[in-house]
């Protein structure tokens, strides 16, 4: 059974930072691209970060120069460091695997931001 466990969330002051750690099993996890999403109210699920299985990386715009995705193979986990959080990161962050037709989600972890 394949299973993706977020945590790291929380409510943090605008300027500070966060380390989402995303567990997976289940999964040969070093074979998998890995990605972080988020989805705040109101809005669709947007893609925020990911990372291949030979560590390769892209960002969404709003996020570039503030997050950072990184894996441990050892471990079978992907991290999510957030750093000078602004409101509108505001969201729920969910921990994604994905292989081919394979695609596996998290259910998530709340990140608020306040002001």
């Amino acid at each position: 059974q394949v299973q993706l466990v977020e945590s790291g969330g929380g409510l943090v002051q605008a300027g500070g930072s966060l380390r989402l750690p995303c567990a997976a099993s289940g999964i040969v996890f070093d074979i998998y691209t890995m990605a972080w999403y988020r989805q705040a109210p109101g809005k669709q699920r947007e893609l925020v970060a990911t990372i291949t299985s030979r560590s390769s990386t892209n960002y969404a715009d709003s996020v570039k120069g503030r997050f950072t995705i990184s894996r441990d193979n050892a471990k079978n986990a992907v991290y999510l460091q957030m750093n000078s959080l602004k409101p509108e990161d505001t969201a729920v962050y969910y921990c994604n695997a994905q292989r081919s037709v394979l695609n596996y989600w998290g259910r998530g972890t709340q990140v608020t931001v306040s002001s």
